[in-house]
C-alpha cells in the first residue's frame, strides 16, 4: 500500500495504487448546489448550516445526503480513481447500495454525457478504479455522488504524470426540484439514474435536488430557502408525502406566494400525483389519488383565477408509461422509471418553452 498526497490541503492518504495520485476539493468543481461552502457544515450537505434549527429533524438528516450531487473535473489521465468517505454507510432492503452509495463516472462524448463505471461501495472508506488504460488524451469528466448516503470527503485520483483541473461554471440557471424519496433517488440502481441527474446530463444544466425521503410536504423553511435562487424554473413533485388532501390546500399556496415574492415571474411546475399500479384494482387507492390530484388541482384554479403568471400544472397519470412496469414497489422507481419520468418531464419543459435561456 503506497501513501499518496492530496497536493489541494497537505495531508497524507494511503492507497491501494501505487500508481495514482490524489485530489481533493481545489482540483473539481462541486454542482448540484448553489449554497455557498461556507454557509454549510460540510461541503457536500444540501441544506445552509443555519437551517439546522430551522427544519425539521428528519429534513435536516436527509439534507446529508448527496442526492444530486455532482463534481466535475478536466484531466488527460490514463486512469481514474475515486476514494470517497460515507457519513452513515446506510443500508435499505429496497434500493441497491450502489445508488445509496456509490459513485457513477460519466465523461463528455461529442459535447453528450456517457457513462463509465460506477465504484462500488464497501465500507465507510473506499477506493475504486474507474477507468484504466485510456490514451492521454484531454477528457472532461462527472461523477454523481450517493443518493441516500453523505460524503465526508472525496478525492479523484490520476497517473503520476497527468493533471487534474476544475473547469469552468456553467452560465445556465440551473433547476430547482423540491420533492420525496422518488425526487431524491429511490430507488435508482446507481446515482447517475435518478432522474433529477439524468436532466442534469440530458441538458447539460445544473439541476438542484431537494428531495427529502418522506418529508417533501411544501414547508415554509424549504420554499424560504428555494425562493432565494434565481433558477430558470421550479419543479415541485411533493404530491407523494402530501397526504391527506387537506395538506395540499394549506400548503400550496403559501410556496408558491413564498417564491412569487422573491422571483415574481419564473415559471413553477406543479406535478400531481402519478398513478401507482395498485390503482388498477384497489378502488381505496383510486379514490385517494383522485382526491389528492382534485386538492391541488383546485390551489391551481385558484391562483390562476386570482392572476397568478407562469404556473403550470402537469398531470403526470402516463408519466411512467402504461405498462406499469416502471416501480420497484408501486411507488419508488426503478432505472425505466426514472428513464421514462425524466424523458416525460424534458418534453414539458420544451412544450413550455422553458428551456430557452
Amino acid at each position: 500500500m503506497a501513501c499518496q498526497q492530496n497536493t489541494s490541503n497537505n495531508i497524507l492518504y494511503s492507497s491501494k495504487f501505487d500508481d495514482i495520485k490524489y485530489f481533493g476539493e481545489d482540483s473539481f468543481l462541486l454542482e448540484g448546489t448553489d449554497i455557498a461552502d461556507s454557509l454549510k457544515e460540510n461541503k457536500y450537505d444540501r441544506l445552509p448550516a443555519s437551517y439546522k434549527e430551522f427544519v425539521r429533524e428528519p429534513v435536516w438528516n436527509l439534507s446529508k445526503n448527496s442526492a444530486g450531487l455532482s463534481i466535475r473535473f478536466i484531466s488527460n489521465s490514463s486512469v481514474i480513481t475515486a476514494k470517497w468517505e460515507l457519513l452513515n454507510n446506510f443500508s435499505m432492503n429496497h434500493m441497491p447500495d450502489t445508488g445509496i452509495k456509490g459513485i457513477d463516472l460519466y465523461f463528455k462524448n461529442n459535447e453528450k454525457w456517457q457513462y463509465i463505471n460506477t465504484g462500488l461501495p464497501s465500507g465507510f472508506n473506499n477506493e475504486y478504479r474507474l477507468i484504466d488504460n485510456m490514451d492521454n488524451e484531454l477528457r472532461e469528466y462527472k461523477i454523481f455522488l450517493p443518493l441516500y448516503d453523505g460524503i465526508k470527503n472525496i478525492e479523484i485520483g490520476i497517473d503520476n504524470s497527468s493533471f487534474i483541473q476544475k473547469p469552468k461554471k456553467s452560465k445556465k440557471k440551473p433547476i430547482i426540484f423540491y420533492g420525496t424519496s422518488i425526487t431524491q433517488g429511490a430507488c435508482a440502481s446507481r446515482p447517475g439514474m435518478a432522474h433529477t441527474n439524468i436532466i442534469s446530463r440530458k441538458l447539460d444544466r445544473n439541476v438542484i435536488n431537494f428531495g427529502f425521503s418522506g418529508n417533501g410536504r411544501m414547508e415554509y423553511p424549504i420554499s424560504k430557502l428555494i425562493s432565494e435562487s434565481e433558477p430558470a424554473f421550479y419543479v415541485i413533485e411533493c404530491m407523494p408525502n402530501m397526504y391527506p388532501p387537506d395538506l395540499v390546500s394549506s400548503n400550496t399556496i403559501p410556496l408558491v406566494d413564498l417564491i412569487r415574492s422573491k422571483n415574481p415571474n419564473t415559471p413553477i411546475i406543479l406535478v400531481d400525483l402519478f398513478i401507482s399500479p395498485i390503482n388498477s384494482l384497489d378502488k381505496n387507492a383510486v379514490k385517494g389519488t383522485n382526491e389528492m390530484n382534485n386538492a391541488l388541482k383546485n390551489e391551481y384554479k385558484k391562483m390562476i383565477d386570482r392572476g397568478y403568471d407562469n404556473i403550470i400544472y402537469i398531470e403526470s397519470s402516463n408519466a411512467l408509461g402504461n405498462d406499469f412496469e416502471g416501480t420497484v414497489d408501486a411507488v419508488h422507481f426503478t432505472d425505466l422509471g426514472f428513464v421514462r419520468y425524466s424523458t416525460f418531464l424534458i418534453q414539458k419543459f420544451k412544450e413550455y418553452n422553458l428551456l430557452n435561456d
